[in-house]
């Protein structure tokens, strides 16, 4: 399996979470992890890039379950200030979310592989979602859980289109002949959005496939859950709020979302922090 991610350093224990999960969950699949990130730029925020010795040594881990196994961290600094998301730099998501935009230009990038954000856990084997059939389909996604009911794509026929990005399925070889990363990347540059990227992925797609809520949980963990997404939620009682807890934040996964089901995940998460 061909996996995903992009950061900055702030984005690695996320990385080796879901990694260890991917390890987890993965069998004798071999898995082939890309990661990309960039060097500071002279924007209002300061960011350092996803770390070398970060990156090599979950390349140890992953090699050590199997030696077939590899991990690529790709520089995208010159992608990122030719084609700068100029109208969305100060939105609530780094410009290192953007990165998957530039995937298109990078020949490195295999022509099936699945993106996945830094607060995923992988729960299940994910052989089945990633084997599917994808020809003439741009990308396979999950309904946004909150925003399916407030964002619409008028050329599709189904009440609710509104993918979320935090999972999603690329076929690189459609999104090259459609331009669709190409069509995104330009809207980026030219109109401020409230979910920059993952609203201009929806209204851009013309061949998106969208799959059963189970590959990307976003609320709250069910018996099927395959992966589980950490986002931001509304929570109702005892008042109306929004709610964040991430991966990495082990004491409020226990405490405030009473989870308790990857303990032995987390576990060995907290042993091996320290080294990246």
């Amino acid at each position: 399996m061909n996996i995903l991610f992009c950061g900055d350093h702030n984005a690695e224990d996320g990385v080796l979470i879901a990694i260890l999960s991917l390890l987890k969950n993965s069998g004798a699949k071999e898995l082939h992890v890309y990661i990309l990130s960039m060097y500071t730029l002279s924007y209002k925020r300061k960011f350092k890039p996803f770390s070398k010795h970060a990156a090599d040594y979950l390349a140890t881990l992953l090699r050590k379950k199997n030696p077939r196994n590899t991990l690529k961290l790709i520089d995208c600094t010159g992608l990122f200030i030719k084609e700068p998301p100029i109208f969305n730099m100060d939105s609530r998501f780094t410009p290192y979310a953007m990165l998957r935009l530039f995937a298109d230009q990078l020949p490195q990038i295999p022509d099936k592989i699945l993106y996945l954000d830094d607060d995923v856990i992988v729960r299940k084997n994910l052989i089945d979602f990633y084997n599917q059939d994808l020809t003439n389909i741009e990308f396979v996604g999950v309904l946004d859980y909150w925003g399916r009911f407030f964002f619409h794509n008028h050329h599709q026929h189904r009440a609710f289109d509104y993918v979320n990005s935090g999972v999603l399925l690329f076929n690189m070889k459609e999104i090259k002949q459609t331009k669709l990363f190409a069509k995104v990347r330009h809207k980026m540059q030219v109109k401020n959005m409230l979910m920059p990227d993952q609203s201009a992925l929806n209204k851009f797609a013309r061949k998106k496939r969208i799959a059963p809520r189970k590959y990307n949980e976003q609320y709250k963990l069910k018996a099927n859950t395959v992966i589980q997404h950490f986002t931001t939620s509304f929570r109702f009682l005892p008042f109306f709020h929004t709610q964040t807890v991430k991966p990495w934040e082990v004491n409020r996964i226990h405490s405030v979302l009473k989870l308790h089901e990857y303990d032995n995940l987390l576990d060995l998460y907290l042993k091996l922090k320290d080294n990246l």
